[in-house]
């Protein structure tokens, strides 16, 4: 059996290799996440929850794309209509529950997509299939159906090339109920180049879809596997898409991650073969908050000591038992080394980690001149017998960058 050859615009998402996702509509208002009006509705008012819009007017989607460049990322996926069925975009007369109708009497999808144009970053567009209070959604399904492809048509069509339509809300029905072939059929024929992406959730992490149209498979807050492809009909990119703490949305929560656990996800489910989407939530007026702002800014700095592997890198050497890897491109190989020993005194630094020959089995990579990317330092490395023994070298003192890469010309 053989591996399928990858649509080109497959290659070139896989290529974007790190993307933000942003959470972003009225539900900011009440920084409770992105479900509060669900889940909290025995505490929140549909009707003045809807009222909302009467107060919506962000500042320009700029600010918010400006900020978001500063991380490396290479990709921005945005909410254009979440569960609460409110939209970022005009609806040109589907909905009055939409942008036009709200304080800002504006188009943010076109400003969104016009921020990433000019900071060279390729728009993704985030859209519900699932709808809380629209009457069609419980009522005449097939109506609704009908007014999400009208929906999701504006948005292939209004805003110039995009690089992908991302859904999410078919685990709200069950059964093949959905339509998927048409709405997937119309978006490939206005977006011929468009990623087709359907989150699978939380539990069906890295599943396929019975539609071909569809192409790559998600992991919800997971940790990317390499997928097998021998004999598929199609190949699939993969996707992982995570959030700074435990909502999507803003929220009343200070549980965030670390810049270390981001960067080693980011590096390790590349090293998987998957992209990294990494969420943040915007307050009312479309600013990223502190915290999550100041965190896009360490990844930007990490990116810029080797993000060249992020997006250059392909799937080489992985293993599940242990965090080393190696990725490679056509040129070149990019060793990611974790947990490496931190130099310094005894008495003020807390020596952890370490350094020194560290073996990739069943390797055959032939390489030379290998050296630490963000200071040149030369590495000593032999092969035989199949293996390859790299001699890391620990961070001075007054350095950590959490996840090393070691680079080297391919023989």
């Amino acid at each position: 059996m053989s591996i399928p050859v990858a649509k080109q615009y497959i290659k070139d998402f896989e290529k974007l290799g790190f993307g933000v996702f942003v959470h972003f509509g009225l539900y900011s208002f009440l920084e409770r996440g992105e479900w509060a009006a669900h889940i909290l509705k025995d505490k929140i008012d549909t009707d003045e929850y809807r009222k909302l819009t009467e107060k919506f007017n962000p500042d320009s989607m700029e600010k918010m794309v400006a900020d978001i460049s500063k991380s490396g990322a290479k990709y921005i996926t945005l909410t254009t209509r979440h569960h609460d069925g409110f939209s970022l975009y005009d609806t040109c007369g589907l909905s009055d529950f939409d942008v036009m109708h709200s304080a800002a009497g504006r188009d943010l999808i076109r400003e969104f997509v016009d921020a990433c144009r000019k900071y060279d970053i390729v728009p993704f567009l985030y859209h519900t299939t699932f709808d809380w209070w629209h009457p069609d959604f419980e009522g005449d399904f097939e109506k609704y159906l009908e007014y999400l492809r009208e929906s999701v048509k504006i948005l292939c069509t209004n805003y110039g090339k995009i690089g992908g339509v991302w859904f999410d809300g078919n685990w709200s029905k069950q059964g093949d109920v959905w339509q998927e072939d048409k709405l997937y059929g119309m978006i490939r024929s206005l977006q011929p180049d468009a990623m087709i992406i359907n989150n699978t959730g939380l539990s069906k992490h890295g599943e396929g879809s019975a539609y071909e149209e569809i192409d790559s498979v998600t992991f919800e807050r997971g940790k990317a596997f390499p997928l097998d492809r021998e004999g598929q009909k199609k190949y699939l990119a993969a996707e992982v898409c995570d959030s700074v703490n435990m909502h999507w949305g803003i929220a009343d929560d200070i549980n965030f991650k670390s810049p270390k656990t981001i960067i080693e996800a980011l590096c390790r489910n590349r090293g998987a073969g998957a992209n990294y989407l990494f969420n943040v939530g915007p307050d009312a007026m479309g600013h990223i908050p502190s915290f999550p702002n100041a965190m896009l800014e360490v990844i930007g700095k990490w990116m810029g000591l080797f993000g060249e592997a992020i997006y250059e890198g392909r799937p080489y050497w992985y293993s599940l038992d242990v965090k080393n890897f190696i990725m490679k491109s056509d040129k070149k190989a990019y060793i990611f080394c974790f947990d490496l020993l931190r130099k310094g005194s005894a008495n003020v630094t807390y020596l952890s980690g370490s350094e020194g020959d560290f073996i990739f089995e069943n390797c055959d990579l032939k390489i030379e001149n290998l050296h630490w990317m963000d200071n040149g330092e030369k590495l000593d490395f032999t092969s035989e017998n199949g293996n390859m023994r790299v001699n890391f070298s620990g961070y001075d003192y007054g350095m950590d960058y959490c996840v090393r890469v070691a680079c080297a010309d391919l023989v």
